[in-house]
Parts: C-alpha cells; structure tokens; sequence
C-alpha cells in the first residue's frame, strides 16, 4: 500500500522568523490521522530567517536529526558540542535521559532550510550522544546512500533504532530500485522535484508512506532529492 502525504495538506506554523510545515502532529498541529507512522515521529520542514533560531531548550528519549536543504545552522548543547552543520550534511542528536540545545541560523542574510525529523529511540534513558557527517552529491547521485543506520555501517551515523535512512539526487529519468524485507515499512519524503514511486507521482514537500510492499521502483521525472525511511 502507498499512500502520497500532499504537501499542501501538512499542517504549518508562520512566526515570522520561522516557517514551518509539519507531515505529523507537533506543537498547534493535531491530526489523529498522522501522529507517527512506525518509529518516525515527525519531519519538519523549516524556514528560518538571517540571524534567527531557537534558544536553549529541553529535549528527552528521541533522536533528532537535522538536514539541511540550503544554509547552515548553529548548534549548542550542555554536552559540550558547538558545531556549524551545512547542506550536505546530516546531525544525530541522542537526547536519551535529557539534554538542553540552541539552534540558530547564524547568517546574516541567508535564510536556513532544514529537515527537522524526530525518531522515537528502541529504549528510554539512553546516554545522550551527538554526531555529524558530510555527504556529497557524488555521494547520493543517481543512488540511495545510507546515511544513518542502526549499526552505523558503511559511514553512516548511528541511530538508536532500527531505521536504515538513506538520501538520493536523482538527474531526470534515473531509476532506481530498493527491495524491502519482510514486515518493514519505508516512508520518502520529497525535498526538491518529482518522482514517480511504483507509478505513483510525489513531488516536493510530499511525504510518502508505503507498507506491505516487496520493491518499490523510483523513476526521476525531474530533477529530484529525497529521504528514505526504511524502517524494521
């Protein structure tokens, strides 16, 4: 079953500063219909404007990442972590038993795109923990390239879950394939152009959910960027 999540249909938030569409329930955004789909808990999609950002804060028993699209963004936390993570680049942040964190586009004039997505971890009270890595587009081009997993394998950074994420950038008419074990679920989010996903249509901002499917087939009908949830 493949269900396609419009992006018009997510819920948003405008605070000036920060423009925000949400595919799951969060803050002011209620929908029954979308609290969580497997372990993924949220994906945000954020604008944030020069020189803006979330002050300190509190986070518990997740695992957050944070991709961003375009721009850069300043992270914070009382682990002892000062970090600048650009497009092209992935964050894992274990906030286990509790950590406190600021998030700040530290531009002057360049506005922040990000993914903001939240995994519910395989247990509570985890060590909290924090990692960074780089992909390249040569990395991701024209392939799905894992780039957090369970286990950490083939470069990617860890997640306390068993979640398999990989990124993709598709040139027009590449197609790829990716067989799902048994049971599991995959979620694709969209972030730039329009695929076709077992002939059905997503393009950016869409999300979509997939479960009782063997293979899915991923055809580029532009130019395209997207995450893969492979989830256990």
């Amino acid at each position: 079953m493949i269900e396609i999540i419009p992006s018009e249909s997510r819920g948003s938030a405008d605070h000036g500063w920060l423009k925000a569409k949400h595919t799951f329930s969060f803050a002011e955004y209620h929908n029954p219909q979308r609290m969580h789909f497997g372990p993924l808990r949220v994906i945000n999609e954020d604008r944030i404007a020069p020189g803006k950002g979330f002050g300190t804060h509190p986070h518990k028993d997740m695992e957050i990442l944070t991709y961003p699209i375009s721009g850069a963004i300043e992270h914070k936390d009382n682990m002892g972590n000062g970090a600048i993570i650009t497009a092209g680049e992935i964050q894992r942040m274990t906030a286990g038993r509790g950590v406190e964190h600021s998030e700040y586009n530290p531009s002057k004039t360049d506005e922040l795109h990000l993914l903001q997505i939240w995994i519910l971890p395989e247990q509570k009270n985890l060590e909290p923990g924090y990692e960074q890595k780089a992909f390249s587009r040569e990395d991701k081009l024209n392939q799905l390239r894992l780039i957090a997993s369970r286990d950490g394998r083939d470069g990617s950074i860890t997640i306390h879950q068993r979640v398999s994420l990989y990124a993709s950038v598709l040139q027009q008419h590449t197609e790829l394939e990716h067989v799902i074990a048994d049971s599991h679920k995959v979620f694709v989010q969209v972030i730039h152009g329009e695929v076709s996903i077992n002939g059905q249509s997503a393009a950016a901002g869409d999300g979509v959910q997939i479960k009782d499917e063997q293979r899915l087939i991923i055809s580029a009908l532009t130019e395209a960027e997207l995450l893969l949830f492979d989830m256990g």
